[in-house]
């Protein structure tokens, strides 16, 4: 039993996308309702290479909601929280991590191990930019088989890095499958001291199924564009 003087932990969702996403169809609107709904204290709202979801569901709740972005280089996916301006896609990646240094935010490597997916990582790309990277996401809830997070645990740990978790929601019913416990943080800075005391609640995969939905929302965006 949690003593009661003790500072209450934030549960945190690492990587979150909204409509913003091409892939996801979740307004800002629904991806807060759901936060709250569930419990979630912070969220790192991370659209595909942009802030806009970001900055508007900062609007919506700024306590809650954390400046992300998730940003495809030229050899795989970061995954970025507090950022304050928007890199683009296509870049290196030292190129991608030297622009969200400059900006103080925190850097973390998406799905590092989930080869099934676009954005993996190959062995020798990921191994360049360990010693730059603040942590790796060691649990992506949208990871088709639970050997891609094993993976990736062992990476962060033979790195001596820690490791983020996130529901990877493209839909508002996946949030929260993936967080963190955290004690109190407010920058990229604090998040880093804040990971060396984080504990891990259970843990969801969520159905391979949650696939089909971002296929359907690329559809659906590609015909109302006609």
């Amino acid at each position: 039993m949690r003593d009661s003087n003790q500072p209450s932990l934030l549960r945190t969702d690492f990587h979150t996308h909204t409509i913003f996403s091409k892939d996801s169809l979740t307004t800002p609107e629904k991806l807060i309702a759901a936060c709250k709904r569930k419990g979630i204290d912070r969220v790192v709202v991370s659209d595909h290479n942009t802030i806009a979801g970001a900055l508007r569901c900062k609007e919506l709740d700024p306590e809650r909601v954390i400046i992300g972005e998730e940003i495809m280089t030229t050899k795989g996916e970061i995954l970025a929280a507090y950022v304050s301006e928007e890199v683009p896609a296509g870049l290196s990646p030292l190129e991608t991590i030297e622009r969200l240094r400059a900006q103080n935010a925190f850097i973390s490597v998406s799905h590092p191990c989930d080869a099934l997916r676009k954005g993996s990582w190959g062995y020798d790309a990921l191994s360049e930019i360990i010693p730059y990277v603040d942590a790796i996401e060691t649990f992506n809830a949208r990871c088709m088989t639970p050997q891609s997070n094993w993976q990736a645990e062992e990476i962060a740990r033979q790195n001596n890095l820690p490791g983020t978790h996130g529901s990877d929601g493209h839909t508002a019913f996946e949030i929260g499958r993936g967080t963190l416990l955290l004690p109190s943080f407010d920058d990229a800075e604090s998040l880093k001291q804040a990971l060396k005391n984080a504990v891990s609640p259970r843990l969801t995969l969520s159905s391979p199924f949650v696939h089909f939905t971002s296929r359907y929302a690329v559809w659906r965006k590609r015909i109302n564009s006609r």
